[in-house]
């Protein structure tokens, strides 16, 4: 439990030593790019270099699943900013094999709160108003086809410059091979 001290010790060495000088970098780089890819720890350092993507090259969003579950929600947020602010021009959706949410069970996940002290009334109140907890923690069944429906999400949005190609692709965790699902120079044109 003492995990935050560890951090904040080796944290105060890294800076004492400058070991952050080796990772300087411009917000602005070369590569305009942002990606959106899911939270699993197996993608940190493998997608990067699977990609060919240097520090500061693009931005990366990490969300469960890499779903973009709603067109006004942070994730997309989070696009629209890379874009206007930080110059973004490609945009790209990354699922995984093997993904969590590929197998998340809704019930289980409900239950395992309850068993962590959130009280049967919390989850009524919220689902009596309006939010439908199995349906907003369901991963999907197919990565490829939601991987197809965040591209859909962020290239229909309409704060996003028509121009922008969204592409959609998928990596192995385990040997890194990239599968191409959504081609968005393809996509732009038609």
């Amino acid at each position: 439990m003492d995990r935050l001290y560890d951090m904040l010790n080796f944290n105060s060495e890294f800076v004492e030593k400058k070991e952050f000088e080796k990772y300087k970098t411009s917000r602005f780089k070369d590569r305009k790019m942002v990606v959106v890819t899911c939270m699993d720890s197996r993608l940190t350092e493998l997608l990067p270099k699977a990609l060919n993507i240097k520090d500061g090259n693009s931005k990366i969003i990490k969300d469960a699943g890499a779903i973009v579950l709603h067109p006004f929600g942070s994730v997309m947020r989070s696009v629209i900013v890379a874009v206007y602010e930080l110059n973004a021009d490609e945009v790209f959706v990354v699922g995984h094999h093997d993904c969590g949410m590929s197998c998340i069970d809704p019930v289980q996940t409900i239950n395992k709160m309850k068993d962590n002290g959130i009280s049967s009334d919390t989850i009524e109140t919220l689902e009596s108003s309006g939010i439908n907890l199995q349906q907003w923690l369901h991963g999907f069944d197919s990565v490829e086809d939601s991987v197809k429906g965040s591209v859909d999400t962020v290239k229909n949005h309409p704060l996003l410059p028509k121009n922008i190609p969204v592409h959609g692709l998928v990596i192995d965790p385990e040997t890194g091979k990239l599968d191409l699902i959504v081609d968005g120079y393809k996509h732009k044109e038609s």
